[in-house]
């Protein structure tokens, strides 16, 4: 049974999810257009984007990636939300 999340929860992990789809298809791009400072720049913009959301979703609800990806509260706090396969 998934457990029940406040709906912030639900709209970061959206918002990181949507802006993790762009990163990769800014690298899918990069590796054919290696020198496009434009499409550089927005990878980077984004990616910092990304690392912010997570940083700050991982600080209200805990880790999104296991294995020494994410940091833990205590005590190891990886199975208290749904994971991110499961919503």
């Amino acid at each position: 049974m998934t457990k029940k999340m406040p709906p912030e929860f639900y709209q970061l992990l959206e918002e990181i999810q949507a802006i993790d789809f762009v990163i990769v298809e800014l690298n899918l791009y990069l590796d054919t257009h290696p020198t496009d400072y434009e499409a550089i720049r927005q990878f980077n913009e984004q990616t910092e984007k990304s690392m912010k959301l997570k940083i700050a979703f991982e600080q209200k609800f805990g880790p999104l990636m296991n294995f020494g990806r994410s940091y833990s509260n205590y005590p190891f706090n990886w199975i208290d939300t749904p994971w991110p396969w499961q919503v």
